[in-house]
């Protein structure tokens, strides 16, 4: 079983990246890819650990990007970027910009939510994994251990959502940007959980097409995000444009209920991604 969506605590899940790997082998994964929010932290530890577990693994990352509306409003795009190499100036300038914005970001929200709830920033701090950037997850896990909302999810659905008080918006570089720049940097981009209406706006077909010209490789159809009526429109429109279809957990550890292996990708795809990939899978 393929799974190539999974976070560890060099972003927002609560498995280190060793444990990642542990976890896959334990559900009966093959193959996991390791793709954390804007970094490449954990790819190390969790390349050690493909081979002692017999997991391989796939390096990744999830790049954050936005699409501009002709109203000027942004609606957020996830892009998965398999393989690339994580010395690409372009694609790392971008990267390590999101994660300075991200931190600025984390830090006006604990202040805003200060105002009205006993949280500081050594209490999110504390909450985040060592070389993780500080975000939302960790703000909402610093609100749980206070007894402000019984979980991550509760937090997110109310005082972290983008339309409360307390939210700040973070840069993210344009979409079409970031397709370009993870093709030059050698990866594959796969638009992750296109479909996810409940977590905001979702961009049109019109956009993914041109994303695809752009260089964009797939999406990610079969998500826990996604009906079955969703998922079947997105696999006739890949078809249209091209693209090929990946299915993923979004593993998070104990900060989301996703299983791995809930969804999973076929072998051809897989090696696909590796034939256009910069970098090898990882294999004991």
């Amino acid at each position: 079983m393929i799974d190539l969506h999974t976070h560890s605590s060099a972003s927002d899940g609560t498995d280190d990246p060793r444990q990642v790997m542990e976890a896959a082998a334990a559900a009966g994964l093959t193959v996991v890819a390791l793709t954390d929010h804007d970094t490449t932290v954990g790819w190390e530890e969790a390349a050690e650990a493909a081979a002692r577990t017999g997991v391989a693994l796939v390096r990744g990352t999830e790049v954050s990007t936005r699409v501009r509306t002709p109203e000027g409003a942004g609606i957020s795009v996830h892009l998965l970027s398999y393989l690339h190499d994580p010395t690409d100036t372009a694609l790392a300038y971008e990267l390590e910009r999101t994660r300075t914005s991200r931190r600025t970001r984390a830090r006006e929200m604990t202040d805003r939510l200060a105002r009205d709830y006993p949280i500081t920033w050594e209490t999110v701090v504390a909450h985040t994994g060592d070389g993780a950037t500080v975000g939302r997850p960790h703000l909402a896990d610093a609100l749980v251990a206070l007894g402000v909302v019984a979980t991550r999810e509760e937090a997110f659905a109310t005082m972290l959502h983008p339309g409360a008080p307390y939210y700040v918006a973070h840069y993210a570089p344009d979409a079409e940007t970031a397709v370009r720049a993870v093709r030059a940097a050698g990866g594959v981009p796969v638009m992750a959980h296109p479909g996810a209406g409940a977590r905001g706006r979702v961009v049109s077909d019109d956009t993914i097409a041109a994303l695809a010209d752009a260089g964009l490789a797939g999406l990610e159809a079969d998500h826990r995000d996604h009906d079955a009526a969703t998922r079947a429109h997105l696999r006739d429109l890949a078809s249209a444009l091209g693209l090929f279809v990946t299915g993923s957990s979004d593993y998070h550890g104990a900060g989301k209920r996703n299983r791995l292996g809930e969804n999973t990708t076929a072998p051809e795809v897989l090696e696909a991604i590796e034939g256009q990939g910069s970098l090898p899978v990882v294999r004991s």
